[in-house]
């Protein structure tokens, strides 16, 4: 299975959207610090996930919720 996910930095008003294959995987290399451009936001919890069948969804997924449309939709769900 794929994934497109939301993580919010617990310390700072900040989201990060990606896709992946292991979340659990990623999560921890978000908040390793591998992920050079987002390290000054870690820790982070995730927020929100879907899941796909092929890499391809996830990725139309993932640059959805970068899109304004996508952000809305982000915004309504997690404050729901």
């Amino acid at each position: 299975m794929f994934y497109a996910y939301v993580i919010k930095s617990l310390n700072h008003d900040f989201y990060y959207k990606g896709h992946c294959e292991d979340l659990d995987k990623r999560l921890k290399q978000h908040n390793s610090g591998m992920t050079e451009s987002i390290r000054p936001y870690i820790p982070f919890s995730l927020v929100y996930t879907e899941e796909f069948n092929t890499r391809a969804e996830a990725i139309f997924r993932e640059k959805y919720f970068k899109s304004s449309a996508g952000r809305r939709f982000l915004k309504n769900k997690l404050v729901s």
